[in-house]
């Protein structure tokens, strides 16, 4: 579940005469009107001593300034970067990360599935997931771009396996979490395995593995990206690399910045999904975090 849910059944100071006069729909969205003001200042004064203080401390060339950061994405935008089109260099990243991202999470929840159900098995190969697990994942990239070259094979390869190991634990928790008394009565009615496990382990596992999603597309993105700064001919890590090489900060943030709006754009579409996916559940009044 994402941040924004918990502002959707907000705890209201009841101390404030206009708020009890409110309807609790007018209660949520002066709430969320606030949260909005709040971290669009927030973001204005961070951006704003960032540009201040590298005009007075700093120097531009080592730390950039949001302008240079702008402009850079303008030119970026309108006359295009020294590899092509920015659209293109985007299009790379995301196709190799929605490829990676897919193959990635359909692995981790069916292995995840089956091992957590399968004890023995699970026992035996612990060890093994664990160590693959442990394996820095900038050398298996660059052990990638020797096997698949430097096309998109070996970034989808590197944003596999970092999409892989988190659904795969999720998935394998949720298959666990199982309530086995409900198991065992599905059992004396008569349900086979596969019955048990379409019908009562996956739809229980479902939450598990939503969560474990909406981080997993961050990763598949980080994984296409890390694959094309080690090595690549197109896509926004390359991008970053050049800038790197050639001491252009601003073009370095440039790049963040545009990976990360991808990744909330993805964390949007997933959140959409989720809410289509889980309408079977009862509500839940959520509280809103408070400070």
């Amino acid at each position: 579940m994402s941040l924004d849910t918990a502002i959707q059944n907000p705890s209201t100071d009841d101390t404030d005469p206009g708020t009890r006069r409110m309807t609790p729909k007018q209660r949520v969205r002066r709430h969320k009107a606030k949260v909005y003001v709040l971290r669009v200042l927030l973001l204005v004064a961070v951006l704003a001593f960032w540009q201040l203080s590298v005009a007075l401390w700093f120097d531009p060339f080592f730390y950039s300034q949001p302008s240079l950061i702008w402009n850079k994405l303008v030119v970026w935008f309108t006359e295009g970067t020294a590899q092509g089109s920015i659209w293109l260099q985007i299009g790379y990243t995301l196709v190799e990360a929605v490829i990676g991202f897919i193959i990635g999470s359909i692995l981790g929840v069916v292995l995840g599935i089956l091992l957590g159900r399968a004890k023995l098995l699970s026992e035996v190969l612990a060890p093994y997931i664990q160590a693959l697990n442990a394996v820095p994942r900038i050398v298996l990239a660059s052990l990638f771009i020797i096997w698949f070259g430097l096309g998109m094979g070996s970034k989808i390869a590197t944003a596999v396996v970092l999409v892989f190991f988190p659904v795969f634990f999720n998935a394998f928790q949720g298959a666990r979490e199982v309530d086995g008394n409900l198991v065992n009565n599905a059992r004396i009615l008569g349900a086979s395995r596969w019955q048990i496990l379409r019908s009562i382990v996956v739809p229980s596992a479902t939450s598990w593995i939503l969560a474990s999603l909406h981080t997993a597309f961050g990763f598949a993105l980080i994984g296409a990206i890390v694959g094309e700064y080690a090595g690549a001919t197109h896509g926004i890590g390359l991008l970053i690399s050049t800038a790197q090489g050639s001491f252009d900060a601003a073009g370095i943030y440039a790049g963040m910045l545009i990976s990360t709006v991808l990744a909330l754009g993805a964390e949007l579409i997933l959140g959409f999904f989720e809410g289509k996916l889980l309408r079977w559940r009862p509500p839940t009044n959520t509280a809103a975090i408070q400070v």
